[in-house]
């Protein structure tokens, strides 16, 4: 594929258009990822590939889907592991750490094993935001929202129980694109990356044969 700015290059290769404009540790070139409760009541595999040189996606993800986690999460997972793609990015990973009683969504951790970057998606509690700020110092700390008003909610929790200040990012996503992806997944699903970031935020990426086009928001509390 070649870039398209104007978005219609979906349509060229007479796939579905869906658009709204508003880690992984790779072994060979597969990467498993599982929830670490253990208790899975399914598994999501992913066949990617990508138009991104900055995003060389292993040819195959596996996620596993926790006994009471929803498709919802696990897509959402899988956007914000596109979305953060960089080196020693992982998915559910238990950091065997006494002092930090908690398993990221997505993590990048440094070559120390501390987290570099830290990624909730959907429910997070604000006490527990509050925890990761302290104990996760070196950590840049995002939560991933299916929508602007969830996003939005969440601000409103954080400001009445007074939590630190620039500390956190909030990434709102458009609720549509959830509920069309959420829709498409599949046991067995197929992700082409073409292109997308934080400069301007957007993404743009072919899901199941749909091609799927969206905005994002940024919001920082």
């Amino acid at each position: 594929m070649t870039e398209d700015p104007a978005g219609t290059e979906g349509v060229g290769l007479g796939l579905p258009v869906f658009c709204r404009g508003g880690g992984h540790f790779v072994t060979g070139r597969k990467s498993r990822l599982c929830p670490s409760s253990g208790v899975l009541s399914a598994r999501y595999t992913f066949q990617c590939t990508s138009d991104d040189h900055q995003r060389p996606l292993p040819q195959r993800l596996t996620f596993g889907l926790g006994a009471h986690e929803s498709q919802t999460h696990v897509v959402l997972k899988l956007i914000a592991w596109l979305l953060f793609y960089r080196e020693r990015l992982s998915v559910d990973t238990d950091l065997q750490n006494d002092s930090i009683p908690f398993v990221p969504d997505v993590c990048q951790l440094g070559y120390d094993l501390r987290p570099l970057l830290w990624v909730e998606c959907g429910d997070c509690s604000v006490a527990k935001l509050h925890k990761l700020a302290s104990k996760c110092a070196d950590a840049e700390l995002w939560i991933v929202k299916s929508s602007r008003a969830e996003a939005d909610q969440l601000l409103r929790l954080m400001a009445r129980e007074k939590l630190r200040r620039d500390r956190y990012h909030l990434l709102a996503l458009d609720p549509d694109i959830i509920a069309e992806l959420t829709g498409l997944l599949r046991e067995r699903s197929t992700v082409h990356w073409h292109s997308g970031g934080f400069e301007p935020p957007q993404m743009q990426l072919v899901f199941n044969d749909v091609w799927v086009e969206a905005t994002f928001e940024l919001l920082r509390f």
